[in-house]
C-alpha cells in the first residue's frame, strides 16, 4: 500500500512540475490541438515543445531558455505549447511528430505544416537564432 501511495505521489509531483513555468515564460498551451486552434485564429506559427519533468535538458530549457531575455522578444510572435510526453493524452501528438527523444521541438506554420524541428537542448542565444530563422520562413518577422 505504501509503495502504491509513493508511486502515485511521485507521478502527481512529476505532472505538477511539468506545468510549473518560471516567471517570464511564454504563455504555453497544454496540447497540440489547442495550439493549432489558436494558430489558425491568430495566423501565428506554432512551437510544440515535447518534454518531461524527469528530463534534465528539458528542465534546463524550461528554466533558462524560454523565459530568457533573448527569447522574450519572440513570445508574442508564436503560439507556444508545452507537451508532457508522460501524459497519455499527448501520446498521439508525440507519435504524429515522431518524438523519440526529448526535448523535441516542432516549429509549424499556422496551417500545421512543419517549418523546422529541433531535438535536444540549446542555449538561449542559439534558440533565439532558431526562432528568428523560423519567423523568416513564415514572413512573420
Amino acid at each position: 500500500m505504501k509503495k502504491t501511495i509513493l508511486l502515485f505521489l511521485a507521478a502527481a509531483t512529476s505532472l505538477a512540475l511539468a506545468s510549473d513555468f518560471p516567471k517570464g515564460s511564454p504563455s504555453f498551451k497544454d496540447s497540440s490541438a489547442t495550439a493549432m486552434s489558436a494558430a489558425k485564429k491568430s495566423g501565428k506559427p506554432v512551437i510544440l515543445v515535447f518534454s518531461a519533468a524527469w528530463c534534465p535538458p528539458c528542465q534546463t530549457m524550461k528554466r533558462d531558455v524560454y523565459p530568457s531575455e533573448e527569447v522574450k522578444a519572440f513570445h508574442d510572435k508564436f503560439v507556444w505549447a508545452y507537451i508532457d510526453i508522460d501524459d497519455p493524452r499527448n501520446e498521439s501528438a508525440a507519435t504524429k511528430y515522431g518524438v523519440n527523444s526529448i526535448p523535441h521541438i516542432e516549429f509549424l506554420n499556422a496551417e500545421g505544416k512543419q517549418i523546422s524541428k529541433q531535438i535536444g537542448g540549446t542555449s538561449s542565444k542559439d534558440f533565439a537564432k532558431t526562432l528568428q530563422s523560423v519567423l523568416s520562413k513564415t514572413n512573420k518577422s
